[in-house]
């Protein structure tokens, strides 16, 4: 599924590409798309491909693909956003294109998210290592104007990494219900975000 996504949606260059942390266990842990909501994927994206299990899978989070009957509220404020303001897929993915930095998911036994800044330092280090790579990958493949993150984390990736390159950044807030802020209309605060910034009008 993220080969398709990639197939059909990652041609370069793209003009923002907006930049989340790492797979949540509802999301692209299920469908291969970051933020991936089912709903999204299946009907927007128009996605539908077979979803592998990994050797070893969590026995409180199975992978189940399309067929995952849990919502991913994050990817259905980020797309949901994103649909309604290109009813066309294929629109908004002309000249956006949405990536992680980091493409692991962490769960802990109880099957909570784990998220990668919760790592012990040195094991952090090494998993950011390959991570600057992969982003730095992205940014040489699809060109873009703007590198927006999505939330705290990212953003501190995205100007570490990015620092010495010409483009430009931004942030909005995470679409996370773990976030307050994120709970009082997350779509007006990201729109305002992008709109003073430049990237939307």
């Amino acid at each position: 599924m993220h080969e398709a996504y990639l197939a059909k949606y990652g041609a370069g260059p793209k003009r923002v590409v907006f930049l989340g942390m790492n797979p949540g266990p509802f999301g692209m842990t299920q469908t291969g798309v970051p933020f991936g909501e089912i709903s999204a994927v299946r009907d927007w994206m128009k996605l539908d491909r077979p979803v592998g299990k990994p050797a070893m899978e969590h026995p409180k989070r199975p992978v189940l693909g399309l067929a995952c009957p849990r919502s991913e509220i994050s990817g259905q404020r980020l797309w949901g956003l994103f649909a309604r303001r290109y009813p066309k897929a294929g629109n908004f993915f002309a000249d956006h294109f949405v990536a992680n930095f980091c493409p692991l998911a962490f769960l802990e036994a109880s099957g909570r998210n784990f998220t990668p800044d919760k790592l012990p330092a040195t094991e952090l280090k090494l998993l950011l290592a390959a991570c600057e790579c992969h982003l730095r990958r992205v940014v040489e493949i699809l060109q873009p104007k703007w590198l927006i993150a999505v939330g705290d984390f990212a953003e501190r990736q995205v100007e570490r990494v990015t620092t010495a390159l010409p483009i430009k950044r931004g942030k909005i807030l995470h679409p996370s219900p773990a976030s307050p802020a994120a709970n009082r209309d997350w779509a007006g605060t990201a729109t305002q975000q992008l709109i003073q910034l430049g990237v939307w009008s």
